[in-house]
């Protein structure tokens, strides 16, 4: 059972944020995350992605709930109830995710390491279609891929950017990664490949100089890479935590019925 008397507030910049914040603020002392044994963060997913990156960062991994007053608010719960803060938490569904972590290898051979907690993307970074290489466990998979980009997404992240790029939805007890193309080009008719969550991915940009190719992690960024590597790393679960009837999973499982 969960201590939720040492609980942290945070909220995102937004003004409907920060009024929020000074409302809730109020209602009882709150503590700051590194002394926190959960917290309520206050936004958009951005910003709860944001606020997970920063449980990682300082190595201090407690259960987030968040309240929603951003744009879509997919990891987030409704903001306004009849039930308190206490209250909802007592009751609440916690959702376990595993983030992905990435290995980038610039062309001047430096070394760049992040975690992504809905997916990796490399993109082309000028005009000239990124050519990369893609091994899977070791083995070529696919000797050239002509893109705009490709993608390994979570099944958390799958409903999100990988989505908008046609990629399938995964159920968040699938352990499975989603690896899609983005507008590939060679070969045209690809539409990429659902993976178990042990494998481990490498791209390697073709012709990397001539066509520069960047690699995202959720929000941090390494430009003129040469080698990418993405495995889930099960060491660093993360929590979520939901009102009842309202967790990610149903969310995910609902959103592929959709139109």
């Amino acid at each position: 059972m969960l201590d939720f008397s040492r609980l942290a507030l945070l909220a995102s910049p937004s003004e409907r944020a920060q009024d929020a914040l000074e409302t809730l603020r109020k209602s009882r002392d709150w503590l700051p995350l590194e002394e926190a044994s959960a917290a309520v963060v206050i936004g958009g997913d951005g910003f709860m992605l944001q606020t997970l990156h920063t449980m990682l960062d300082i190595d201090h991994v407690v259960p987030a709930f968040g309240l929603n007053l951003g744009t879509v608010g997919f990891l987030m719960n409704k903001y306004r109830s009849s039930r308190s803060i206490e209250e909802r938490l007592a009751k609440a569904t916690q959702i376990s995710v595993s983030p992905l972590r990435m290995t980038a290898i610039t062309n001047t051979g430096e070394e760049f390491s992040h975690c992504a907690i809905n997916e990796v993307s490399l993109l082309r970074e000028t005009r000239q279609t990124a050519k990369l290489e893609v091994s899977v466990n070791g083995k070529v998979r696919m000797p050239e891929l002509a893109c705009d980009g490709v993608l390994v997404a979570t099944p958390a992240g799958s409903t999100a950017y990988n989505l908008s790029a046609n990629g399938p939805i995964l159920p968040l007890s699938s352990n499975m990664l989603a690896l899609t193309p983005i507008s590939p080009f060679r070969p045209r008719r690809w539409r990429g490949a659902i993976l178990p969550d042990t494998y481990e991915i490498v791209f390697k940009a073709l012709e990397s100089v001539k066509r520069p190719v960047l690699v995202v992690a959720d929000q941090k960024e390494v430009r003129d890479v040469a080698e990418v590597r993405v495995k889930v790393w099960p060491e660093h679960r993360l929590t979520l935590m939901f009102d009842r009837g309202q967790s990610l999973e149903d969310r995910i499982f609902a959103e592929q019925f959709m139109v």
